[in-house]
């Protein structure tokens, strides 16, 4: 918008100072100073405007990037967890068939010590 009215004032200023009027020649090198300093503003304007526009661009684009990645990662980590809580579920289960198994051979030992204390 600031830029758009500069550009306006600077459209409005050189047509009343193109006319070929006696007042306008009297007062055209308080007006060429003041078309110069609206010319620069225009200038600075349009550059910030320049730069502005690229960095908000660059940016956007390291955002979506980065929304991506987020997103990948994400995916993989969730893959990760389910493959160790599946891992987590079928060591348990190992470890209790193990226990059993312990238990029962345990139990074998003890019964075969017991025979032998009652043989000698």
């Amino acid at each position: 918008q600031g830029l758009d009215g500069v550009k306006v004032a600077l459209k409005v200023l050189n047509e009343y100072y193109a006319k070929g009027d006696k007042a306008h020649t009297a007062q055209s090198g308080g007006g060429s100073s003041i078309i110069g300093l609206l010319e620069v503003v225009e200038s600075d304007f349009s550059k910030d405007l320049a730069e502005i526009e690229t960095t908000e661009e660059t940016a956007a684009a390291e955002y979506e990037r980065q929304t991506k990645d987020n997103a990948v990662e994400k995916t993989t980590k969730t893959k990760d967890v389910e493959h160790k809580t599946k891992e987590s579920v079928d060591l348990d289960k190992e470890s209790a068939e193990m226990k059993t198994d312990r238990e029962q051979v345990q139990a074998e030992l003890d019964a075969v010590l017991e025979y032998l204390e009652k043989i000698h």
